[in-house]
């Protein structure tokens, strides 16, 4: 299945489910791609200790597009 992410937020905690459901589907071997629009370009600072957002950022091998 192909599916795509468009993330346009830079709420920590919506970033981090977003990418976590990203990442199942790279895994069940499906075809993703995470596209960051607006607010979601500054992922890298909505990074907060309770929500790993680099860190599933960082896990996530499919296509990425900022």
């Amino acid at each position: 299945m192909n599916v795509l992410f468009i993330i346009a937020t830079d709420d920590a905690e919506t970033v981090y489910n977003a990418m976590r459901l990203a990442n199942v589907g790279v895994e069940k071997g499906d075809e993703i791609s995470v596209f960051m629009l607006g607010k979601g370009v500054c992922f890298e600072k909505c990074d907060k200790s309770e929500f790993d957002v680099m860190g599933q950022m960082n896990k996530f091998e499919g296509d990425f597009y900022v």
